[in-house]
């Protein structure tokens, strides 16, 4: 699918497990801080239903959502098929430890689970919940935790109000590392504001981080979102699919080559999308393929224009100077 330029989970999985592994995306009752009053109310501008899959139900028990995932993957792919579960929807480390526990624990009753992905926010990963999420690797799984950033402009994250800042992440990520997890770190291009210096700053702020993946994918708008509201009202357009090929060409350009690609578009049902009309399932390989043709038209590939900020790591007890440029090798 992405020819050798981009390197994607498939890709990775099949090097690390020897087999096809799918994601089996589950939905809990989790809520978030910017939701719930703790840091503030209504959520980030763009969020419908936490983004939870149409065919997920926080109502439906975890372990059957988790059984009838894997029952669908099988049919489809085979049963050598192995699988990681997903904890996609809203904050899914903002909850008590017990619990935290019970639900992560429930990855451990299925056949074929070799690992478990959990997404939340930078502001929600405190050590206990870090420590937890690690004491799963000396189960045997391996443990992905996605921290949504969205953008390296403050002014964005206000703007989109997503209650937290740019530090967050960088002290979520440190952190997460130091308990040996692997982190992912999920961008949106095409937020309000936000031109191509933004979405290159956010690309060098990945790239100077020790992170192991990440999520890059367009802005799409729902209806009864505040972000659908300023679209209904013409105050905001998001990106033509060529446009939002060039800038996702653009900062895979400056993502490490070891770093892997988890998603590049996202997917949501219709009628509740308002736009734009190729973040829908039925086009998902046709985003994806768009990205490919141009990195290939341009004769480059995810890393080609790796000029960086210097690793955090690489500078940690060196004074901070974390704003030098330098060119990795090869």
């Amino acid at each position: 699918m992405g020819d050798g330029l981009i390197y994607f989970f498939r890709e990775y999985a099949k090097k690390t497990f020897g087999r096809r592994v799918q994601k089996i995306p589950v939905a809990l009752p989790f809520s978030c801080p910017n939701i719930d009053g703790t840091k503030g109310r209504g959520g980030c501008i763009y969020c419908f239903k936490g983004s939870r899959p149409a065919h997920l139900s926080p109502g439906v028990s975890l372990r059957e959502q988790i059984a009838d995932g894997i029952r669908r993957v099988r049919e489809r792919y085979g049963p050598k098929t192995l699988f990681f579960v997903y904890y996609q929807s809203y904050t899914n480390t903002y909850g008590d430890l017990d619990y935290l526990r019970e639900i992560y624990d429930a990855a451990l009753e299925f056949d074929g689970v070799v690992g478990i992905d959990v997404g939340t926010r930078p502001d929600c990963a405190p050590d206990e919940v870090l420590e937890l999420l690690s004491s799963y690797r000396d189960l045997g799984l391996e443990v992905w935790i996605e921290f949504g950033l969205q953008s390296a402009n403050f002014e964005t994250l206000k703007r989109i109000n997503r209650a937290h800042g740019v530090s967050d992440l960088v002290d979520a990520v440190l952190r997460a590392k130091r308990f040996d997890l692997r982190v992912c770190v999920h961008t949106i291009i095409g937020l309000p504001g936000e031109d191509r210096e933004d979405f290159l700053e956010t690309a060098k702020l990945i790239a100077s981080l020790p992170v192991d993946g990440v999520k890059i994918h367009p802005v799409y708008v729902m209806r009864n979102t505040d972000l659908g509201r300023m679209f209904e009202r013409g105050e905001f357009s998001p990106l033509t699919l060529e446009e939002y090929a060039r800038y996702a060409a653009d900062m895979l350009e400056l993502i490490p080559p070891d770093v892997v690609v988890h998603r590049l578009t996202a997917e949501a049902e219709k009628p509740d999308l308002l736009a734009p009309d190729y973040c829908t399932y039925s086009r998902k390989l046709e985003v994806i393929e768009a990205i490919v043709s141009e990195l290939k038209g341009r004769g480059s590939s995810q890393g080609s224009r790796r000029a960086f900020f210097r690793s955090y790591s690489d500078v940690e007890g060196t004074g901070g100077n974390l704003h030098k440029l330098v060119e990795r090798p090869g």
